[in-house]
């Protein structure tokens, strides 16, 4: 919710503030760094509603139960590490306006560590997801393969699905549970993408699965007509 109100001051003002000849959502720099954060939320608000129905379906279906446990604290990891970088950068696009307390932007960069601070941090996470690993081996490993199946025609997802379980199969697989919590999220992600918007789901793991990824925001590599695309997805009419 606050990543898409961030979004949404980012890419109006974008869409109105012209520097050198041009609004700034048609420069190239801007347009990208826009997109990748459209591309985030998206993928989050798939992955959050393919978890509700996982959630609607545990009572009935013991894989569909055993998904809500493994992705909710991969989910959580994943959405709260994103939240407060990806509001800075709303607030960078804004400019001083952004930052001053006359936005709205402050607040929610305030609120953004929230969740992590009182629902578990991203460690206590990552435990999480070990412990489900450890008490219900079969049934996590039922939800990886299926998660590896659901995603499987899209561009990276098969190495990442062998990077998560090479990560849990360490002597030592607390060390690496990061690694293996962000896979397990984005291939998750990955998946509903696949199921809501295939259009969508190609671009999100061709540029974080495929391709050498850089945690910083802005650094894909979106075409202009990708980035059009996921822009007038995350706020039309612009």
């Amino acid at each position: 919710g606050i990543m898409r109100m961030a979004l949404a001051q980012a890419l109006h003002h974008a869409r109105h503030r012209s520097v050198f000849q041009k609004r700034l959502v048609e420069q190239p720099l801007m347009r990208t760094v826009l997109a990748d954060m459209a591309l985030e939320i998206e993928a989050a608000t798939a992955l959050v509603m393919r978890l509700s129905r996982s959630f609607d379906l545990a009572a009935s279906d013991p894989l569909e139960a055993a998904r809500a446990r493994l992705l909710t604290s991969a989910m959580k990891y994943w959405v709260c590490k994103t939240a407060p970088a990806l509001i800075y950068e709303a607030m960078e696009c804004v400019g001083g306006n952004g930052y001053v307390e006359e936005s709205i932007l402050p607040r929610l960069y305030r609120e953004a560590p929230v969740n992590a601070i009182w629902e578990g941090s991203g460690n206590v996470m990552c435990l999480d997801v070990l412990r489900a690993l450890a008490r219900e081996p079969e049934a996590t490993s039922a939800v990886l393969d299926a998660l590896g199946s659901e995603a499987s025609d899209l561009p990276g997802a098969g190495d990442t699905a062998g990077v998560i379980r090479q990560a849990f199969s360490n002597q030592e697989p607390e060390a690496g549970a990061r690694i293996a919590v962000s896979g397990i999220a984005l291939l998750a992600a990955a998946a509903a993408l696949r199921e809501s918007a295939p259009a969508v789901a190609d671009l999100f793991t061709r540029t974080r699965l495929r391709e050498p990824h850089e945690p910083m925001l802005g650094t894909s590599r979106v075409a202009s007509d990708e980035a059009r695309l996921v822009l007038d997805r995350a706020l039309p009419g612009g």
